[in-house]
């Protein structure tokens, strides 16, 4: 594996361990040209994905756009990590899985959704806001009303 910092071809793996959730395998790694240390992961992918934009284009499915996506979302909000890699893991799960390789993008937007829900009803408005494109106050106000609020 190539180091990240000064490019050098060859560096050497000083620790393997399964992460947490038994899905990937987190590796610290040492860069002997330079002497930086960094980590990667290794996962499974059973399948490579494709995004169907609504414009009809197509690009590569990419874990870290949604796991990215929720992060700000989730911007100052009281969720362990733990929780959000365990949300990732089982959303990419569900993708590969599904038995499709052009998954529509309002699919994943919608499944993204659904599992802020799930973690952080602030994160999830506020993912929506962006998702559903809100223009006004209103927008909200509406969106609040499907969802419920106190004294539901």
């Amino acid at each position: 594996m190539r180091c990240p910092f000064c490019q050098h071809e060859d560096t050497q793996v000083k620790d393997s361990r399964p992460t947490e959730d038994n899905t990937a395998i987190r590796r610290r790694r040492f860069c002997p040209a330079c002497g930086a240390r960094f980590t990667t992961f290794e996962r499974v992918y059973l399948r490579d994905l494709t995004v169907v934009k609504s414009n009809g284009a197509r690009e590569p499915f990419d874990r870290e756009k949604v796991e990215r996506s929720m992060r700000v979302a989730l911007r100052k909000r009281p969720v362990e990590e733990e929780r959000v890699q365990r949300v990732v893991n089982s959303l990419v799960r569900q993708l590969e899985t599904s038995g499709e390789t052009e998954i529509p993008a309002a699919r994943i937007g919608e499944m993204v959704m659904t599992a802020l829900a799930t973690l952080d009803p602030v994160a999830y408005v506020r993912f929506a806001s962006v998702y559903r494109n809100f223009r006004e106050a209103k927008d909200f106000e509406d969106f609040i009303g499907t969802i419920g609020g106190p004294g539901d």
